[in-house]
């Protein structure tokens, strides 16, 4: 008789201890080798940098090796019809299997014994991103590798983390890898919502990327997408309808042409980021920089074959940069140049601080006094722009007419030294031309030392801050930022601002918020030796605005002034910013201090002819030949005294002119008696001799 023994549990413990043993020591092995051999994750965190607008749209972006496009896949902005539609096409078990899907090798398998070669493959989306991240011939033994790769990513990284991977890295024709560079270029959107046929052609793109390109073999495109579009009909995951209606879709045969704006900018911010997250939001806006591009462009071929632009605009209260065009186009002569990031003289873009200074050290005041006569500081003599000396001018007046004498002369009384070193104590350097010397002197004052066109704008935005200099912004996370140093007293830089907005606009040229009673532009103009530079450079607003014009390479330019160059085009894009803001209100600017009427110190002066002094030789620009001088310009004359003043040309009186100026143009070359009697009775005279210097010959 059959009889059982007696179950005795402890039987049974030595070989589930084995098994346990040998399931954990398989399960260390398989730890050790992910630990000793990590997947190889080197082009998942080379992906194409990306910068955006401070709206998220899209700037430019970096290619990687070999001028690739592999931009980061973000699941969140990718449409989630295409995601699911893809995995019940690809891989239908994807969220259940640990990598590798038995079930589906077999039936691979079965598939490629029944057809006598492969047909199908059987990997999953992790085992074709394992492929993606480690590239190699397709063969069994391969196969094998990509599942164990494929095991170690699961181990590592979540479900979604994975699928981003994949749709960064597939390969869709040509030099697109990932669904959004495919979606942009062959669609010219991103692929946050897409039509059944674009989400069929790019389910069908990874599997033979080049075979299938449809820029360049649209046909077998069409055969491919509408392939998938039958096989999810039959599988019940569209309509027959829907099938019907997506192949009737038309097939792209061409790729759009990826945005690059602000490319000089957003290059450089974009060259600062690295690996898969390689996306930084700017502070630019996309559609004010694409209207001020057209802008420069425009400017730039009206300006000559070799000319170039540059324009920052900056929210004074953020400071950050809401456009920066560094060229006037790629297609031009240095147009790969980022001129905003140039190191060139200001002309007289500087003066405005140099009275600023001067307002803060009590040097001087608006309505101080300064003469604008023939001046030698040491060896050094300075003279207007327009060769034409002006008398006795107050502080005011010489900044609005930009008159280089009284600038050079407050420029001596604070010292240049001084000067330079409150620029740059908030972090703007002024550098000094080639010569050996450590320091311009006074030619500082007239654009003697140069400095970068964005720190110039800096400058600028601080004028408009009350004196408060920061940073410029190009990110969101700097335009968070605080902070900042002064560079002057608030009283001395809102009597600065409200000076230059007395400045006369260009010739025919008024802004737009102008109209619309807001604050008009306060602003400046320079002008460097040669015309090589032209700037103008203002705040109105809420905004600081910088225009420069020139030859990338330095070259001079015939006659382009920055008031005639570079402001018309400063007032345009003013008209293209909005939501303008109250600029700040210099407190009683005209009102001097006791003591500083005359920065000499001298008291009331009994008339006396400055300009044309006595015995001078006085040179006429005239256009052409002749008997009758045909004056470019008339000659402005200027006298020290009790105001009103009457001028006599040999004993003739002479009127004012048009603008209330004493202007005179003389009628032929020879010599001539002038005489000036002031409101007292008192007078001065002066004779001298007036030649004519051809314009062509200067």
């Amino acid at each position: 008789m059959f009889r059982l023994k007696p179950f005795n549990p402890e039987t049974l413990i030595p070989p589930l201890v084995k098994t346990l043993i040998g399931v954990l020591g398989f399960q260390c092995v398989i730890a050790a080798v992910n630990l000793i051999f990590p997947p190889d994750m080197s082009r998942a965190q080379t992906a194409s940098a990306v910068a955006l607008d401070r709206n998220g749209a899209w700037l430019r972006a970096l290619p990687v090796d070999n001028g690739r496009w592999r931009i980061r896949a973000d699941l969140k902005r990718t449409d989630p019809t295409f995601v699911r539609n893809l995995l019940k096409v690809e891989d239908e078990r994807f969220y259940l299997h640990p990598g590798v899907d038995a079930t589906s090798i077999l039936r691979a398998l079965l598939s490629n014994l029944h057809a006598g070669n492969i047909v199908s493959g059987g990997s999953t989306i992790t085992m074709q991103t394992a492929r993606l991240l480690n590239p190699h011939p397709r063969n069994y033994g391969n196969k094998l590798i990509e599942a164990l790769r494929a095991v170690q990513l699961e181990m590592r990284y979540s479900k979604r983390e994975i699928l981003a991977l994949y749709l960064t890295l597939a390969p869709y024709g040509g030099n697109l890898e990932g669904v959004r560079a495919a979606s942009l270029s062959y669609f010219g959107h991103e692929p946050e919502s897409l039509t059944l046929g674009e989400q069929a052609l790019l389910i069908s793109l990874p599997q033979a990327p080049e075979a299938r390109r449809p820029d360049r073999r649209p046909e077998t495109a069409l055969k491919a997408r509408n392939l998938i579009l039958t096989r999810m009909a039959a599988q019940n995951i569209i309509g027959a309808s829907q099938a019907h209606e997506a192949m009737n879709e038309p097939m792209v045969t061409s790729r759009f042409v990826f945005p690059a704006l602000a490319w000089h900018t957003a290059g450089r911010l974009a060259r600062n980021v690295k690996g898969l997250q390689a996306t930084v939001v700017t502070t630019i806006d996309a559609n004010l920089q694409t209207r001020l591009e057209a802008m420069a462009a425009a400017t730039a071929k009206e300006q000559g074959p070799n000319s170039s632009v540059a324009i920052l605009v900056i929210d004074i209260k953020t400071r950050g940069v809401r456009a920066s065009v560094g060229g006037g186009g790629l297609d031009r002569p240095g147009g790969w140049m980022d001129m905003t990031r140039a190191i060139r003289s200001p002309g007289s873009a500087l003066k405005p601080f140099i009275y600023g200074f001067a307002f803060e050290d009590g040097v001087v005041a608006p309505d101080t006094r300064l003469m604008d006569s023939p001046t030698r500081f040491g060896d050094y003599q300075p003279e207007d722009f327009d060769r034409v000396f002006h008398g006795e001018v107050s502080v005011k007046e010489a900044l609005i007419n930009s008159l280089n004498v009284p600038a050079v002369a407050v420029l001596n009384r604070i010292g240049p030294e001084a000067f330079q070193g409150r620029i740059e104590s908030v972090g703007v350097p002024l550098v000094v031309p080639k010569s050996g010397l450590k320091q311009s002197g006074l030619a500082l004052a007239l654009g003697g030392e140069g400095i970068r066109i964005s720190d110039l704008a800096l400058l600028y935005a601080a004028l408009g801050d009350h004196g408060l200099a920061r940073p410029l912004a190009y990110t969101l996370t700097d335009e968070k930022a605080s902070g900042g140093h002064r560079l002057m007293r608030a009283e001395a830089a809102d009597r600065v601002v409200s000076i230059l907005r007395e400045t006369p606009p260009p010739e025919g040229r008024l802004p737009g918020p102008l109209m619309k009673n807001a604050n008009r532009p306060a602003f400046k103009t320079g002008t460097s030796y040669g015309y090589r530079d032209a700037l103008a450079v203002g705040v109105a607003g809420g905004y600081a605005v910088l225009v420069w014009t020139g030859r990338p390479d330095g070259g001079a330019r015939a006659d382009q002034t920055g008031r005639e160059a570079s402001a018309p085009l400063l007032f345009d894009v003013f008209d293209q910013l909005q939501a303008p803001s109250q600029l700040p209100q210099a407190i009683d600017p005209n009102n001097a201090p006791q003591g500083l009427k005359m920065m000499t110190g001298a008291g009331v002066v009994r008339a006396s002819i400055l300009f044309p002094p006595n015995n001078a030789t006085v040179y006429v620009e005239v256009k052409g030949a002749g008997e009758k001088l045909d004056a470019v310009r008339p000659l402005k004359l200027s006298a020290r005294g009790v105001r009103p003043v009457e001028w006599f040309i040999d004993g003739q009186p002479l009127k004012l002119d048009d603008n209330g100026e004493w202007s005179w143009t003389p009628p032929a070359e020879g010599f001539y008696d002038l005489k000036v009697i002031d409101a007292q009775g008192h007078e001065d005279r002066s004779h001298v001799r007036v030649r004519a210097i051809h314009a062509d010959t200067r």
